[in-house]
């Protein structure tokens, strides 16, 4: 098997464990998902068409997520060209500009496969690049740092999936220019620990979420005008599509993903397994996401001293973007996770480190087991335990919890929030100091 398929007939469980799984809502996958990107541009959410917003001269950047987000950008971009080509926007006025934030830049074959090589070869494909960005002011104290491209455009546009975000509650909407495309001092300050632990950051919250609200607000600063999103399944595969005003789009696709990815369960577990779909299995930045997203959200699947397992394949190692870099430098470097806890809090926290903040939160009560990883000596470094097959990481539970276990196996953790009963104590009371 793959570490990555947790079908009910992939591997034989202990028989004095009780399983249960649970996946996000049944939803059918777009049958002509280029129908439906055309069907969304030509009735956009409280907006013009795009091919009214844009003129004749005019310089536009379209903001794209990189190849660690699943968006459909293969489709959703050359509609977007078309609809500027109608407009009479010639080719040369429009740079597509891949939203890396603080990650590694991508590859051509990336590029290649999330855009197409006609596009590629007809169009200027660049790179975010987090230190050549234009300061425009604060939002409530925040700094709002964002790429030179976007300020020097006269349309803006922003693709992207609305998917559970640990931070914004869901992805989507103005993020992937506000915080893709965004330099590091925002970056910064809206992931350190201060931001990170206010009321309403929340995985699954919207309304209310702080760092939601600045990412629309600082959506508007930048002048988006227009975005394209989607949802999709855990496959990747769109389900619904949407355009228009940034904050309709997210408020309406949002109402769609809840009903798919949010799923009630009846009771706490001992144990979470937590599959890590692609492309998010890439490195262990990424796929720790997984484990956060489990014990970390406001009503926690995954009772207190509970493990989690994390099968994930990790084939970059901790990651090789400058976040990536620093998240895994900032784990493997500290004996004591309360020490590293202490020390983020004291600031000040770089751009990478929040991930490492929000792991060592989650150690401190919660073993994970990464099952697979072609780099086991990075998952040692960061305080977890590597184990080559999911039965090796099924004894290394049983040695610790006992037999009879309640298990509660997520094959989809990041497009799946299970909710329990609320318990005490919250993740409001569980914000260190």
């Amino acid at each position: 098997m793959t570490v990555t398929s947790l079908h009910r007939d992939t591997f034989v469980f202990p028989p004095t464990w009780r399983v249960t799984f649970v996946e996000p809502q049944p939803a059918t996958p777009l049958p002509d998902l280029a129908a439906a990107v055309q069907e969304a541009l030509d009735h956009p959410l409280d907006s013009p068409p795009l091919r009214e917003l844009a003129h004749p001269g005019d310089q536009v950047v379209i903001a794209f997520p990189d190849a660690t987000r699943a968006s459909p950008d293969h489709v959703f971009v050359p509609a977007l060209l078309a609809e500027l080509s109608y407009a009479g926007v010639r080719e040369r006025d429009v740079t597509l500009l891949c939203a890396v934030g603080m990650h590694r830049r991508s590859t051509d074959e990336e590029k290649a496969a999330k855009l197409g090589e006609e596009v590629l070869t007809r169009y200027r494909v660049v790179d975010h690049d987090p230190y050549d960005v234009i300061h425009l002011g604060e939002l409530e104290g925040i700094p709002l740092v964002v790429s030179r491209h976007l300020l020097e455009a006269d349309l803006v546009i922003a693709t992207g999936i609305v998917e559970p975000h640990q931070y914004a509650g869901y992805s989507g909407g103005s993020k992937t220019v506000v915080i893709g495309c965004g330099g590091e001092g925002t970056i910064t300050a809206t992931h350190c620990p201060a931001f990170l632990d206010r009321p309403g950051v929340r995985l699954g919250q919207v309304e209310g979420n702080p760092f939601q609200a600045f990412l629309r607000r600082g959506g508007e600063r930048v002048g988006l005008r227009f975005v394209l999103n989607a949802v999709v399944d855990p496959e990747g595969r769109a389900v619904a599509v949407r355009a228009g005003h940034p904050e309709s789009v997210h408020d309406g696709l949002v109402t769609i993903a809840r009903f798919l990815y949010e799923v009630p369960v009846e009771r706490q577990f001992d144990v979470v397994i937590a599959g890590v779909d692609p492309p998010k299995d890439v490195n262990l930045y990424q796929a720790s996401r997984a484990a956060t997203y489990i014990a970390l959200s406001s009503a926690p699947a995954l009772r207190p001293g509970g493990f989690i397992i994390l099968p994930a394949r990790i084939p970059e190692g901790a990651g090789q973007g400058v976040g990536e870099r620093r998240f895994f430098r900032t784990l493997a470097r500290r004996r004591s996770l309360q020490q590293l806890l202490d020390e983020i809090l004291e600031g000040p926290c770089l751009a990478g480190e929040q991930r490492a903040y929000m792991v060592a939160r989650t150690l401190l009560d919660h073993p994970i087991i990464v099952v697979g990883a072609e780099h086991p000596e990075v998952v040692e470094a960061c305080h977890m335990t590597p184990a080559a097959t999911m039965e090796e990481a099924f004894e290394i539970v049983r040695d610790w919890l006992g037999d009879h276990l309640e298990v509660l196996v997520v094959p989809h953790a990041l497009h799946t929030i299970p909710v329990a009963p609320r318990r005490e104590p919250s993740w409001a009371s569980l914000a260190f100091p």
